[in-house]
Parts: C-alpha cells; sequence; structure tokens
C-alpha cells in the first residue's frame, strides 16, 4: 500500500513526548523510546541524534533498512523519510532534535563540520566506543540544565556554545570512521560533497545550477543526476534549502533589515525577497520575524 508521507516538525515532536526544549530549535529526550519514530512515514524536517544504551532500534531511512545496537549513535538529517521503525521493549538511550536553522547558526563559518555531516547522510549509524559514549552524555545532560534555566541571560549563548563543542566531538567520531572505512569514496559521493561546499559558500551570490557545474567541470545534467542519485534531492533543491537557511539565521540573529538581507544576498529588491522566502517557508519574512 502507498502510505502518504507526513510532514514531522518540532510543534508535532513537542506534543508526542515529553522533553526539554528551547523554542522551536533543540528538543532533547532523556528516553529514546519516547522519540518520534511513528509507524507511518514521516519525512524529518529537522536533525536527529540519538544514542542507544539498551535494547535496539530498526528503522528504514529512505527504503534503506538500520539496526542500532548498544553504543551506537544514529544521526538522522533533515528531509530523510523515516518509517518501519521498532524497538525492542528494553530500549533505553538518549535523543536530541536540532533544527536545521539552529544547526546552521551553530556551526556557522565551520565549513568542515558541515562537510562532514554530509558524510553521515549516508552513514547514519555509527559505533561509539565507551569514552565517547561518557562525553555524549555529558553534553546532553549539561545542555539539558541549561535549557532549564530560563533565568540566565546568556542562556541560548550558553546552550550554543555547548553544542558547538559537542558537534566538534560527534565530529571527529565521524571523522575516525571514515578514516577506518576500506571504501573509498565513489566519483558521485566526491561531486556531492563539493557541491555542498560549493552551495554553502557561494548561495549568497549564486543560485544558478549550470554555475556550480560549470565550477565542477561537469554538465547540469550530469550535476542534476549525480546529487539526486547520491542524496534523492536534486541541485535547485539544495540550492533553495541553504539561500532560506540563510536568510531564515539573518532574520533571527541580527538587527537587519529585510531590504539590507534581500541586498547582501543578492535578490533584486525586497519584494523579490519576500516571494522567495514565502514560496519556501511558508510565511513572510517579517512574519518569520515575529514569530
Amino acid at each position: 500500500m502507498n502510505q502518504k508521507i507526513i510532514e514531522t516538525d518540532f510543534e508535532k515532536a513537542k506534543k508526542w513526548v515529553s522533553g526539554e526544549y528551547i523554542e522551536d530549535d533543540l528538543l532533547l529526550i532523556d528516553q529514546l523510546a519516547n522519540a518520534p519514530f511513528p509507524a507511518e512515514p514521516r519525512r524529518m524536517n529537522f536533525i536527529l541524534l540519538g544514542f542507544c544504551t539498551r535494547g535496539q532500534v530498526e528503522y528504514r531511512v529512505d527504503t534503506v533498512e538500520h539496526v542500532v545496537h548498544p553504543g551506537e549513535v544514529i544521526i538522522v538529517s533533515e528531509r530523510h523519510v523515516v518509517d518501519h521503525y521498532k524497538s525492542s521493549p528494553d530500549l533505553q538511550g538518549l535523543c536530541m532534535m536540532v533544527s536545521v536553522p539552529f544547526f546552521k547558526e551553530v556551526i556557522r563559518d565551520v565549513s568542515d563540520l558541515s562537510a562532514l555531516f554530509i558524510f553521515s547522510r549516508n552513514h547514519p549509524v555509527m559505533k561509539l566506543t565507551e569514552r565517547e559514549g561518557e562525553v555524549f552524555h555529558r553534553y546532553f545532560y549539561a545542555i539539558r540544565e541549561r535549557i532549564a534555566d530560563t533565568t540566565n541571560h546568556f542562556r541560548r549563548e550558553l546552550i550554543r556554545t555547548l553544542m558547538l563543542a559537542m558537534f566538534y566531538d560527534l565530529s571527529n567520531v565521524i571523522y575516525s570512521f571514515r578514516q577506518q572505512t576500506d571504501q573509498r569514496k565513489s566519483r558521485a559521493d566526491e561531486i556531492f560533497a563539493q557541491f555542498i561546499k560549493m552551495v554553502e559558500a557561494n548561495c549568497k551570490e549564486e543560485r544558478r545550477v549550470a554555475w556550480y557545474a560549470e565550477q565542477l567541470g561537469i554538465t547540469p545534467k550530469y550535476l542534476s543526476e549525480t546529487v539526486k542519485h547520491v542524496s534523492k534531492r536534486t541541485p535547485n533543491e539544495w540550492i533553495d534549502n541553504y539561500v532560506t537557511l540563510e536568510i531564515r539565521v539573518q532574520l533571527k540573529t541580527s538587527t537587519k533589515s529585510i531590504k539590507d538581507i534581500a541586498k547582501e544576498m543578492k535578490f533584486p529588491n525586497q519584494s523579490f525577497l519576500g516571494k522567495y522566502f514565502k514560496e519556501h517557508v511558508g510565511m513572510s519574512p517579517s512574519e518569520y520575524r515575529r514569530n
């Protein structure tokens, strides 16, 4: 039977499970069994990090089956479709859900971290050493403590700093895993990784697929086919994603006017940016900033 894919966002996740959260940016759950993995297919509109300490979890991401055992970490990136979730009765673990704009805000200007997380898209399950598992635990509970401290004027900055440190440690795990694997990256993987790094660096000024293909020395058709094969998304979808994320970050973390943001992002005018943003986000830039 063809099942409808349901979009999953923070608002829905907060209703399904109880946990500490900060706005629609970060949600922490100390019982992995309570993480929002319904039986029906769901497209995740956030990044999910899970660490299994007992039992096991079975799930499918974009039709690929995965089994997670104790001591293994799960990284499910945004826009992936998750279904066929099953867990053992004794499942225990920790779960973090991070919004993409907040993730971008945390790792801004740290391209190495972003590149490593791209690797995890095709290798979502990794084994942690006992020490690495303990480090993840300490980060989890330190961040949860800061979320609960609503009286701290620098609460968000402290959480962002702790998240960045955690991402560095987690990226080291990804780096080590990548170094240990005997499989060579395919040509398609290399093109995709180079494309993403170029989009991150140039999306403010360049949004044409043909331009990126030219820089990579391949045809736009080949780039489109390769990116779609590796990531299940088109180059235009990736470009639009990074452009809207950059606009979201600026709307949320800066006092720049929408007109200045439009100029910086190389849009013809403020009206053009507004139409583009509403088409991809579902609300105007001013509405997003107010909310």
